[in-house]
């Protein structure tokens, strides 16, 4: 048998098996693309999406708060800009886009009630 033919009987290095695209480098950073759209940037889609809806759905007289940490009430309305009074007879201007989130007006406490124990009864 001839050296030169022997050698020539194997086929390329790597050419046996050809798992084809599953075996490939590229598989490893696909998934890593895929599970970085499904854990960051879909849900911060979803939570722009949503604050968009908000600031479009504003109306006169709603608790707000701006990303500055002010709170006030809508006394004004415009396509851009928000008139929010922050204190009796204080009204500032506010970009509609400077408005972070409604604010939930504070809920009066109810008085707790005094659980009656033996001593009370007697």
């Amino acid at each position: 048998m001839n050296i030169a033919y022997a050698m020539g009987q194997g086929g390329a290095p790597g050419a046996e098996g050809g798992a084809g695209f599953l075996s490939s480098p590229l598989l490893p950073i696909i998934l890593m693309l895929g599970i970085m759209w499904f854990l960051m940037i879909r849900p911060q889609q979803k939570k722009q999406k949503e604050h968009r809806e908000m600031l479009s759905n504003l109306k006169k007289g709603d608790m707000v708060v701006t990303s500055g940490g002010i709170y006030g009430r809508i006394t004004g309305v415009t396509d851009t800009v928000l008139t929010l009074e922050i204190a009796d007879k204080v009204r500032v201007r506010v970009g509609r886009g400077y408005i972070a989130d409604l604010a939930q007006a504070p809920k009066s406490a109810a008085p707790a009630e005094k659980e009656k124990t033996e001593t009370d009864k007697k």
